[in-house]
């Protein structure tokens, strides 16, 4: 399911530098919030969800949702924040047909080698007209994107990834349209100086797809950049929103 194979290595440093704090998640629910509205007995989907930070996130707003957690990744598995988080991926989901309310994929798209066929699959689970939620940075759309400032080497990497207009074709074999897609900006690190600090390479796929030679330079301009006092680093993902 994944670009790179994501080991222990891999997962830990995802756990310890990828999390949002939880004051810097209004954004994401605000937005999130104009597609799901929960209600007791409904059931969301966290699809890849990795170390289990969105989960235990749409357990805290919304405790009258149920969440089910699911990632192909043992290692991921293994250091989740949530529980449970049962194995699968997105062409072979351990759930019933039409059994969840809303599906939430975040910055996992790229991963998925085979969009049509993880579209069928979403469409089998999910009941009927519930909404395809895609928190994700898209081919061509970098530019809000702080890590690529300062690593330019990786919007290569990023132009790799689908794009909006892919996933939207991709989806469509299985019934779904766009309901909605916009910019959500998020409070990524509290200052340039904490982004140079937190930086781990084996947290960000497109830094570990980059050569060794791109990754240096890149930590040379933001540790550069760290020597001047900033306020917060804001960036902004897309999400992208199917039913």
């Amino acid at each position: 399911m994944a670009l790179i194979a994501y080991d222990n290595v891999d997962a830990a440093a995802f756990r310890a530098s990828r999390h949002l704090r939880d004051d810097d998640l209004g954004t994401w629910r605000t937005a999130i919030s104009r597609y799901l509205e929960p209600r007791p007995g409904m059931r969301l989907l966290d699809l890849g969800c990795g170390t289990g930070s969105w989960a235990h996130a749409f357990r805290t707003w919304w405790p009258e949702l149920g969440v089910v957690a699911v990632d192909p990744s043992a290692a991921m598995r293994e250091r989740a924040v949530f529980r449970p988080v049962v194995p699968g991926a997105a062409d072979d989901l351990p759930l019933r047909d039409g059994s969840v309310d809303g599906v939430w994929l975040s910055t996992v798209i790229h991963h998925v080698p085979d969009l049509p066929a993880a579209a069928r699959e979403i469409r089998r689970v999910l009941k009927p007209g519930a909404p395809v939620l895609i928190r994700s940075a898209f081919a061509g759309r970098h530019e809000a994107i702080s890590l690529f400032h300062w690593f330019p080497e990786a919007v290569a990497v990023l132009d790799r990834y689908p794009s909006i207009a892919d996933v939207e074709a991709a989806f469509a074999t299985a019934g779904f349209t766009m309901a909605g897609c916009e910019p959500v900006p998020q409070v990524t690190a509290p200052s340039v100086a904490d982004a140079a600090a937190g930086l781990r390479r084996e947290a960000h796929t497109p830094l570990q797809l980059i050569s060794d030679e791109a990754y240096a330079a890149g930590v040379a301009r933001l540790n550069d950049a760290a020597r001047t006092p900033s306020g917060p680093v804001v960036d902004a993902l897309d999400l992208l929103v199917l039913r």
